[in-house]
């Protein structure tokens, strides 16, 4: 393996790495803002988090772009798509990439109207525990979670 494929796969390692940590901080701040009683502490916490929410979107788009150019570089062909786990991870990112524009955008839009309302109140309200509570945007994170583990377990056994 030349040069350039060996630090694109590294890239694409740390890559992978930034998408977890983002997953994780951000879950766990978000978990703690969701169990707070108090309007202020989740609205810190949930400003708290975007650091590691720009982690999972940098860190996922970087993972793509890399893991499709140390294929190449690798000389897999079709961009490694032909190789049945490579396959197998690109379908369960597919649905990650569409809860963008079908949940976390509207979702997002919704649950910091929410947010606001609750804060010129000063206290959590009916929407904002709605929004905390909304069973899509729960389902799509679970989806990351599992289908990142997947991922990441095809990506180190590449069982076949």
């Amino acid at each position: 393996m030349d040069w350039l494929a060996l630090l694109l796969k590294l890239g694409h390692v740390v890559a992978a790495f930034a998408l977890v940590a983002g997953l994780m901080g951000r879950g766990i701040v978000l978990g703690r803002a969701y169990r707070s009683t108090d309007i202020e502490e989740q609205y810190l916490l949930a400003i708290g988090a975007m650091p590691f929410e720009r982690a999972v979107r940098v860190g996922s788009a970087l993972v793509i772009l890399l893991g499709f150019a140390t294929a190449w570089a690798q000389g897999y062909p079709w961009l490694g798509l032909t190789t049945p786990w490579l396959l197998v991870s690109m379908l369960l990112v597919v649905p990650m990439i569409l809860f963008v524009p079908a949940i976390f955008i509207p979702r997002g839009r919704r649950f910091e109207a929410a947010m606001a309302d609750a804060r010129s109140r000063g206290i959590i309200t009916p929407a904002l525990r709605a929004a905390w509570h909304d069973r899509a945007v729960a389902f799509a994170r679970r989806y990351e979670w599992l289908a990142t583990a997947l991922i990441v377990a095809l990506m180190v056994l590449k069982p076949f």
